[in-house]
């Protein structure tokens, strides 16, 4: 039997990406009535929300420039399947404004922020220029692009004070940076970032920025309905990376108070509503010494967003869905509250040495259950994960009334976890949450890498 649409303005949407997030985003639609499309590559048509959705298109070869990357096939789906509405999850094309604007040129609702948001917020340096407008604090740097003037850059840093960080303007991913201690190496550090950002992004502007040495990473979540509207959902923590890649998340952030949370969260909430921000997204922040420092915004869903869920019982996809199909937007922020601590582990198919990608047939999958535990995956038995896109094969979510609950319900559902027949990364995951300055949330984003090299 047909749900009833609740949302008939989207009587169809196209998921415009593949794995766990297009599950999800698959799951929510099918809640809420809607029809999915899934366009998919060659290699993924055995996937889950393939298997799932009403329809699907096979856009293409593996290569992603030639399927999820190729606008046009993704269009064209949508075109040739009566869709209404285009959801591109996260990566691939989720923070692209050429999608974004060629996708409503087409006619289609595309679910996520408008083009102009997007653009405005993936070059780095305009994005904290506006930031640094609405009262949010930044780290202190250029606050602009880098000219051609060798002196003029080697006095500015003199001014910040080593060490800086080069960054790439459209960077993103961990890509695109580099930490510099001396003045002799600034130069070259500019130039090596600039050839790097023009190849990777297609922009050859870099930025620079006081480096904070040991800071710790977190990152605001907000939801705005593009009228002036918007709430924040309070903060997380993903200072636990390995070469600027997340690794295990938490929310709330361990040691930041009531105080600060409202305090760093309406600052978010205020700058959504001033550039009236449409749909989800995320304030990154680099916290230390008590002071919050602005680095980047994405403009989409996030890998991380489970955390946020399971605290305040918000669907953060569903929600992104209702504000596409341009209904009411019902949250105030006095509806949000912080409800016990939520951990999600990344459960990559990788050694859990050496970190090399693992593809390969899984023989077995288990899933770990229980009380406060949930499992986004696009995994099962006999499903051969393939050797062409990001190894993330599960997220593993443990909620409990306290961090030290939620701690001890993940390391339940890790031993209960079951992959066979690839390698994963389970094993460091298992290893890690023991460490005692990670159960007592003392850790920056360098603490795993200097974990690793014990």
């Amino acid at each position: 039997m047909t749900k009833e649409n609740k949302l008939p303005i989207l009587s169809k949407v196209v998921i415009a990406n593949r794995g766990e997030i297009a599950l999800r985003v698959l799951r929510a639609c099918h809640e809420l009535g809607i029809r999915t499309v899934a366009v998919h590559s060659t290699v993924d048509r055995d996937l889950m929300h393939v298997r799932l959705a009403d329809e699907s298109v096979c856009i293409g070869p593996p290569a992603t420039a030639q399927s999820y990357l190729a606008i046009p096939a993704i269009i064209s789906a949508a075109e040739i399947t009566d869709a209404v509405a285009i959801h591109p999850g996260y990566g691939f094309l989720a923070e692209n404004a050429d999608f974004a604007e060629q996708t409503e040129k087409s006619g289609f609702i595309f679910i996520g922020p408008r083009p102009d948001s997007i653009r405005q917020m993936g070059d780095k340096v305009a994005a904290i220029s506006a930031m640094r407008k609405l009262g949010i604090p930044c780290v202190p740097g250029s606050g602009e692009a880098i000219g051609d003037d060798d002196a003029a850059t080697v006095r500015l840093a003199r001014e910040i004070g080593y060490p800086v960080i080069i960054k790439a303007a459209g960077g993103g991913g961990g890509r695109g940076m580099r930490v510099v201690h001396t003045e002799s190496h600034l130069l070259n550090a500019v130039t090596m970032t600039r050839t790097e950002a023009l190849a990777a992004f297609g922009n050859p502007n870099v930025y620079m920025e006081k480096y904070l040495e040991n800071p710790r990473h977190i990152e605001v979540q907000v939801l705005g309905d593009g009228f002036g509207n918007a709430v924040h959902l309070g903060e997380r923590d993903c200072s636990i990376q390995r070469r600027h890649q997340k690794i295990i998340e938490e929310a709330p952030a361990p040691g930041i108070t009531p105080e600060q949370r409202n305090m760093i969260g309406e600052r978010c909430a205020e700058a959504c509503r001033d550039m009236k921000y449409r749909g989800a997204g995320t304030f990154e922040f680099l916290y230390e010494n008590n002071e919050f420092y602005f680095i980047e915004m994405n403009t989409r869903i996030q890998v991380e967003h489970p955390v946020t869920e399971m605290i305040t019982g918000i669907d953060i996809v569903r929600e992104q869905l209702k504000i596409a199909a341009g209904e009411p937007f019902t949250l105030q922020q006095s509806d949000i509250k912080i409800r016990g601590h939520a951990i999600e582990c990344r459960i990559n198919a990788e050694d859990p040495r050496n970190f090399m990608p693992c593809p390969g047939t899984i023989n077995h999958f288990h899933a770990p259950g229980g009380p406060g535990i949930r499992v986004d995956s696009h995994i099962y038995s006999s499903y051969t994960v393939p050797p062409f896109y990001d190894s993330l094969i599960a997220k593993i979510i443990a909620h409990g009334d306290n961090r030290d609950i939620a701690l001890s319900r993940m390391r339940n559902a890790l031993n209960e976890t079951v992959v066979d027949g690839i390698k994963t990364n389970l094993p460091l995951h298992q290893e890690f949450l023991r460490a005692s300055d990670f159960q007592q949330g003392m850790v920056n984003i360098h603490y795993l890498e200097s974990w690793l090299n014990l």
